[in-house]
């Protein structure tokens, strides 16, 4: 079987799973979303997700129901019928298997917890220079400035990665899951790519984090630092929407109209060295994007 089709057929599962979370899911009905026989189903799921598909849905309920607790304190009897558990027995004891405190105590003290947050997988679409050049010349990139309160940063630091697949490597992927899971947290997660005052010696320029207020007083994860960010303007660019098997190209192409911009035409010029430049995780739905600190220009 061709790579490209085991990534569509896994898709495909990824998709059924997602749409069907609060209801039975058999490995029959997977099968049938990925139209090859169970058992060839489950095999390709495990190559290409590296959790089984009912690994997978459990992960995926739990963190789905902890985000509920996290956020609207039902009973626990509640989610865990919602979430397809046979009672609140079961589901307390899958809960604090997985997480390490039970469902109760959780939603009392909503602590950073690492969430499982699956990405759908997509296969890489290859297509000729000239139709690169095309889709480069038709994008739209929409610019605008934000202001950034002073406010402090969790982060999670590597070694040497310089952007996203290496910072993977060195620290896993998973990192995204408990920078999720802050209650507290002004925005959403971010890659970053530290200014040089704040990247300490053997760690990396590029790392994740999530921000938070500077009154912050919170649990910080285990691993995991608390900073202080100064206040500051941010160059926010954002992209078209577009097909997340494209999700490469849209970033290369949107990251190279941030490098060649010029913010002098709107009164701005770079401030690299001030704040961290970043980027939202990349969702065709919304395009993607990506900020840099700006700062005006003197007159």
């Amino acid at each position: 079987m061709e790579k490209n089709e085991k990534v569509r057929a896994v898709s495909r599962m990824q998709i059924f799973i997602q749409n069907h979370l609060d209801q039975e899911i058999t490995l029959l009905d997977l099968a049938k979303s990925a139209n090859y026989s169970p058992y060839h189903s489950a095999k390709m799921f495990k190559d290409v997700i590296g959790k089984s598909p009912f690994e997978y849905i459990r992960a995926f309920r739990l963190s789905k129901a902890a985000i509920l607790l996290r956020d609207k304190k039902p009973k626990i009897i509640d989610v865990a019928f919602d979430f397809v558990f046979g009672s609140h027995e079961g589901f307390t004891r899958a809960f604090t298997k997985y997480f390490g405190i039970n469902p109760k105590a959780y939603a009392k003290t909503t602590p950073p917890i690492r969430l499982f947050l699956p990405h759908r997988v997509a296969e890489r679409t290859l297509t000729s220079k000239k139709e690169e050049n095309q889709m480069t010349q038709n994008k739209t990139v929409f610019v605008q400035v934000v202001d950034r309160p002073a406010r402090k940063l969790i982060l999670k630091r590597g070694k040497e990665a310089t952007h996203y697949f290496e910072y993977c490597e060195e620290v896993g992927c998973d990192v995204w899951g408990v920078l999720t899971s802050v209650k507290e947290a002004l925005y959403e997660p971010i890659g970053m790519w530290l200014p040089p005052k704040l990247i300490f010696e053997d760690t990396s320029e590029y790392v994740q984090g999530v921000e938070v207020p500077f009154d912050y007083a919170g649990e910080v994860p285990e691993g995991f630092e608390l900073i202080d960010l100064e206040p500051c303007k941010m160059m926010v660019f954002q992209g078209e929407p577009y097909d997340d098997e494209r999700f490469e190209e849209e970033v290369g192409s949107v990251m190279d109209v941030v490098d060649k911009y010029d913010p002098t035409i709107y009164g701005f010029c770079w401030a690299d060295e001030e704040a961290p430049r970043f980027q939202l995780e990349p969702q065709g739905y919304r395009g993607y994007i990506e900020a840099r600190p700006v700062k005006l220009l003197k007159r």
